[in-house]
């Protein structure tokens, strides 16, 4: 019996050192993600959200078994439906409008449980915005919104090993915007605000 449970303790323990990551160590990653998207505005409610993608690369590396710095490049799709924006020139009718970023994270990462497995992460984003337009009548909206989008980015995920080189995991994460993404605005600002269930695999 003394055999069995020293030899469950050893194999727990090469578990445990196999699946955490060491000191230098850098993890690749690759992603694809569904997203909510809003803004949030102390004047008006654009209560529908934007339903899109994300993907993105990911390079995480390792100062310990429990820290990591993170950094992401993504491409994401924002915006909001059934809202509308103040302004003669664009309208007040109700759109819905579309905002598409390539956006940067780059934040710290906490690697918890028993075998490191869970993670928590969070950090500040920038968001540089491709186009933007309204769909009602497919009007590009570019010169509207703000180039550089930025704010704070925080996540929760879970890793499972697949293969000696690789862990697939599934990441919750959410964006909240702190900059005005309307450009010579002259109401209230607009921010943005995403959530997004995340996928992928790190090598």
């Amino acid at each position: 019996m003394k055999k069995i449970i020293a030899l469950l303790f050893v194999l727990s323990g090469i578990y445990i050192t196999a699946s955490a990551q060491t000191k230098g160590t850098t993890e690749f990653g690759v992603s694809i993600g569904y997203n909510g998207s809003t803004v949030t505005t102390g004047q008006y409610t654009n209560s529908n959200e934007r339903l899109g993608l994300n993907f993105g690369v990911s390079a995480d590396f390792y100062f310990s078994d429990r820290w990591s710095f993170k950094a992401k490049l993504s491409y994401d799709q924002k915006g909001w439906d059934d809202g509308f924006l103040n302004g003669s020139y664009y309208g007040f009718y109700t759109t819905n409008y579309r905002l598409n970023y390539i956006t940067v994270p780059l934040m710290a990462n906490w690697h918890f449980g028993r075998t490191r497995n869970w993670y928590l992460n969070f950090g500040p984003y920038v968001g540089f915005l491709l186009n933007a337009k309204e769909t009602a009548g497919s009007t590009p909206l570019n010169e509207v919104f703000n180039t550089v989008d930025a704010g704070l980015d925080a996540g929760i995920g879970i890793k499972f090993r697949i293969s000696d080189k690789a862990k697939f995991f599934i990441e919750l994460n959410g964006q909240g915007g702190v900059t005005d993404i309307i450009k010579d605005n002259g109401g209230s600002a607009l921010r943005n605000s995403t959530s997004a269930l995340n996928v992928g695999i790190n090598f």
